[in-house]
């Protein structure tokens, strides 16, 4: 008879001691309990939320930033460590994905987390794969796109594949214009959902900015704008930013005041729908505050004339001056 070593020996009782703990583990791996398994069959996932499920819920699934899936997607479906699986799918006119192998799918309505759980639990369910790892990946929002329109630098109709504001919306479509102010309407695809008027240049810091939803529309607004000319130091249009009014006093500071040949008297043109109506402005007055400053409105247009008498005094000073100077250099030669 062969003698054993020792260690040979014990080597082989540790092994199948290992081995005696680990079989009921593996057992459980090997075989999964059909009652763990929530049946599938008719009753896929619903083509939409669920209505029983309350709005703390739906705010949970979304929480992330994910949006519901809807038709046309496009779904990147990776099944780990089982490429003959994956696969990417496009959603079709039923809400509906069809996997290489395990059939079809409801997922309008859905997450891409959610759509997760039921492919792992449709694998399971027809004992395709016993513990299958899926991830989904969006690769394309079909019909989740928002429309950028107004003053900004490329308007168009822009895809969104996680909720984003206002603000980002108008950074993807090139910013907002020179002309543009300084606030949006954002209109949401729900017409009972009224209109909300978003401050662009972020003065309302503490208000939290609306998020934008698949199939909204997003208007950034014109600046309303005056022009002013004649004998002014800086002539030129001027911009009404964020609605605010703008008065003469105002409108002839941003234009750097009247020049000194500039008549007293002033007129504005204002376009309206009779055709453009001129008003007489006494600008010594409203200087001393003896009559209000009146108001402009978008497309006004300010003219202050050059007094006649002043620039001839303005002239004749000039001239003075030249012949003095003209004295003193002649005289030194």
């Amino acid at each position: 008879m062969k003698r054993v070593p020792l260690f040979t020996l014990l080597v082989s009782l540790a092994t199948a001691t290992v081995w005696a703990q680990q079989a009921p583990e593996n057992a459980n791996r090997l075989q999964a309990p059909a009652a763990e398994v929530a049946p599938i069959g008719a009753a896929q996932a619903p083509s939409s939320p669920d209505p029983s499920l309350q709005s703390s819920e739906m705010e949970t699934a979304t929480s992330g930033g994910a949006l519901f899936l809807d038709v046309g997607d496009v779904l990147d479906v990776r099944v780990f460590d089982t490429p003959e699986l994956s696969a990417k799918l496009r959603v079709d006119s039923q809400g509906r994905i069809t996997l290489p192998v395990g059939g079809t799918v409801e997922v309008k309505g859905l997450t891409p987390e959610q759509v997760q759980a039921s492919v792992e639990q449709r694998f399971r369910q027809q004992q395709i794969l016993r513990d299958p790892h899926v991830e989904i990946f969006v690769l394309e929002y079909a019909t989740q796109r928002v429309t950028v329109m107004g003053e900004v630098k490329t308007p168009g109709v822009y895809p969104i594949g996680v909720k984003r504001s206002v603000l980002d919306l108008v950074s993807i479509a090139g910013g907002p214009t020179a002309s543009a102010a300084k606030t949006a309407v954002l209109t949401h695809r729900n017409a009972s959902a009224p209109p909300i008027t978003v401050d662009l240049s972020g003065s309302l810091q503490n208000a939290p900015p609306p998020q934008v939803e698949p199939g909204d529309r997003i208007t950034v607004m014109r600046a309303g704008i005056v022009y002013v000319v004649g004998d002014v130091g800086r002539p030129g249009g001027y911009l009404i930013e964020n609605q605010d009014t703008i008065t003469v006093l105002r409108a002839l500071a941003l234009a750097q005041g009247l020049n000194k040949t500039a008549k007293s008297d002033a007129k504005l043109i204002r376009n309206t729908s009779a055709g453009r109506v001129e008003t007489d402005l006494p600008l010594k007055k409203i200087f001393a505050n003896q009559v209000a400053d009146p108001k402009l409105e978008d497309e006004d247009i300010l003219y202050i004339p050059v007094s006649g008498a002043k620039t001839w005094t303005d002239k004749g000073l000039t001239s003075a001056l030249q012949m003095a100077v003209g004295v003193v250099i002649y005289g030194r030669y």
